[in-house]
């Protein structure tokens, strides 16, 4: 199975993510934010990053801009839930052109998370 990194500020959503993840066999390891998650990239060399897009410290369409600038072939899945001065469906949209492989808007399901990860890992 995979190895991916999951980057998102809400604790209950990255003990979620990475529970339905490990029930299907896959290594997780988790950033709290971008700026951690950057760093747990250039470590760890993950398999599928999944990001939020709305975080303090480091946005996750900044993430997405600083591993594809580098040229990095790793896929993507950016998700949202949208924030105050953002539709979700925008954001997620402009993940799209920043690099992202795939989008997934919150709240989810566990088979549509499922969907969005054989999408960016295909």
């Amino acid at each position: 199975m995979a190895h991916i990194l999951v980057i998102d500020d809400e604790f209950q959503i990255r003990q979620l993510v990475t529970r339905m993840l490990e029930t299907d066999g896959h290594m997780v390891t988790t950033a709290s934010n971008g700026a951690e998650g950057l760093r747990l990239f250039q470590q760890e060399r993950p398999d599928l990053i999944i990001t939020d897009l709305i975080m303090p410290e480091l946005e996750g369409l900044e993430v997405i801009n600083r591993i594809k600038k580098n040229n990095d072939n790793v896929p993507i899945l950016a998700m949202s839930g949208g924030g105050h001065h953002c539709r979700r469906d925008v954001i997620l949209h402009v993940s799209e052109l920043f690099g992202a492989k795939a989008v997934l808007p919150k709240p989810f399901t566990r088979s549509e998370l499922m969907q969005a990860i054989v999408v960016a890992l295909s």
